[in-house]
């Protein structure tokens, strides 16, 4: 049967429900926002006392590195930390090496694009995750528009790398006190997933939670961890004794030793076997999807820090990096991003407004805003977008007071225009460039659930209901990637159904069986 059930067709939903909905605190998120604070205050303050605060910028570069990797275990932690570090170096030394050799504002708008571009690949390909691109971008856009000479090159880059080897080590420093955090913590979300199992959609969550924790703990040293991630795992077919699971999670939380599940040998070598082989399989190349997104990218940044340079902006790299946040993985959500985008940063204005007079008092005034705003940030942007964007936005601004300071009123209409460019020109570069393969990408992922159903019949339930539910949930992803592009080719709406339908009678069944 064919994958596609029509031609290419307009479907233009755009919704507002949901965009501005508060939700529940990401658990670590304060240890991103202690990290982030330690490892750019203890820099500043140096320099504030060397009375060089206006090299404050280079160290805060290579601290936003600690933002990154925190659910990471250690030894993966400080790989992807230490490669952040490298491109937020490299990021530097491109971006303030381009304005030594020029002061065409417009070239140096295409230096910033084409690195708005290359960090899109960068963190995909790398699954950095949160705070993905973005915050690479700022820096690299932010340092292209700040007065360079060629013989300054060095030392600034030296900066850069001293606060990102400094991120490194304060993201790490955790590790000397509890050196299987992080993969406890994924194993106890699988377990409470697990003891919360209520249906299909439980079922679904509960295996995403089983294939993170399976990730984590396979990328961290044997540590017995390994059972219980097979007992929540064991949940998928039968019926959880919710209690016991719950009693293994609140342990794995404290310090104290690894519950005893008493699973066998025999069990547990197939089981972990069989996690070690589902792992394996998942391709580490950039993802099929990302080369709309990469090219939106380039197009949306260049044509924003060029209208803006236009309206005779002096800050254009604001917009271009606003269209970059814009840029998501299809037209809905990239709306929806956008429209978080304006409402934060207008808010951002009007806090940065009451802020300056204050931060204009003194410099340690300055730092301490600073960093005041960097925790409220990440205390409230995994809640929604917007809401960290309100104190990103006056936390970039007083970063830029950090070089020389400007009129206000300058700031804040050059931040207005600013965000009205790059949203404009981020949803424009989402709306001419479609993913024509997202069609493509559900017919691949409706064969992978009909084999993974096929194989349930001859393969032993655990291991078959992990993948029959992994194949659903890679389905319903596939199928929402493609619904968000607003022109596509039809999908095979009917198949979708019957196979979902399909896979959640064979998930009961396995559960059924003793």
């Amino acid at each position: 049967m064919s994958v596609l059930d029509g031609g290419w067709s307009l479907r233009p939903r755009f919704p507002l429900a949901g965009v501005f909905g508060v939700g529940a605190r990401d658990e670590i998120w304060w240890k991103r926002a202690v990290s982030a604070v330690v490892a750019l205050a203890v820099p500043d303050f140096a320099l504030l006392a060397l009375g060089r605060l206006d090299l404050a910028v280079y160290t805060s570069a290579g601290a936003m590195c600690a933002l990154y990797a925190h659910a990471l275990p250690y030894r993966a932690r400080a790989r992807m930390t230490a490669w952040i570090g490298l491109v937020m170096t490299g990021t530097v030394a491109v971006a303030i090496t381009a304005a030594g050799l020029t002061g065409s504002a417009v070239l140096l708008v295409a230096v910033g694009a084409l690195l708005a571009a290359g960090h899109k690949v960068f963190v995909e390909a790398l699954r950095a995750g949160a705070p993905g691109n973005v915050v690479l971008t700022f820096i690299g856009a932010a340092c292209a528009f700040v007065p360079h000479r060629l013989g300054e090159v060095p030392g600034h880059v030296a900066l850069t790398a001293l606060g990102a080897v400094f991120a490194w080590a304060v993201v790490m420093a955790p590790a000397l006190r509890r050196p299987h955090g992080p993969e406890r913590r994924a194993v106890a979300r699988a377990l409470e997933a697990a003891a919360a199992v209520d249906g299909p959609a439980g079922r679904q969550r509960a295996a995403a939670a089983v294939n993170a924790a399976w990730q984590a703990v396979l990328a961290a040293r044997p540590s017995g961890l390994e059972r219980l991630v097979v007992q929540a795992e064991e949940a998928l077919v039968r019926t959880p004794d919710a209690d016991r699971l719950r009693a293994w999670a609140r342990a794995l939380r404290e310090t104290g030793t690894v519950p005893d599940v008493g699973l066998s040998g025999e069990q547990h070598e197939e089981l972990v076997g069989l996690a070690v082989e589902r792992t394996a399989a998942r391709p580490a190349k950039v993802l099929p999807g990302l080369v709309p997104v990469v090219l939106r990218t380039l197009l949306a940044t260049l044509l924003a820090g060029w209208i803006s340079l236009l309206l005779g902006v002096g800050h254009p790299y604001w917009a271009l990096v606003t269209a970059a946040a814009v840029c998501q993985a299809n037209a809905v959500l990239s709306w929806k991003r956008g429209l978080q985008r304006a409402l934060g940063n207008f808010a951002g204005l009007a806090v940065f407004t009451l802020l300056l007079p204050v931060s204009r008092t003194g410099a340690v005034v300055l730092v301490l805003l600073i960093l005041i705003c960097q925790f409220v940030t990440e205390s409230l942007i995994t809640r929604n977008y917007w809401l960290g964007t309100v104190f990103v936005t006056p936390m970039a601004l007083l970063m830029t007071e950090f070089a020389a300071a400007e009129p206000g009123f300058v700031l804040v209409t050059d931040r207005w225009l600013d965000t009205c460019v790059g949203v404009a020109t981020g949803l424009l570069a989402c709306l001419l460039i479609v993913d024509r393969r997202a069609a493509h990408r559900v017919g691949l992922s409706l064969a992978r659930l009909e084999r993974a159903r096929e194989s349930a019949r001859a393969a032993a339930p655990v291991p078959a209901a992990t993948a029959l539910a992994s194949a659903l949930t890679e389905l319903r992803e596939a199928v929402e990637g493609a619904d968000g592009e607003w022109w596509r080719r039809g999908l095979p709406e009917e198949r979708i159904v019957r196979a979902e339908r399909d896979g959640h009678r064979e998930l009961a069944r396995l559960q059924s069986l003793p």
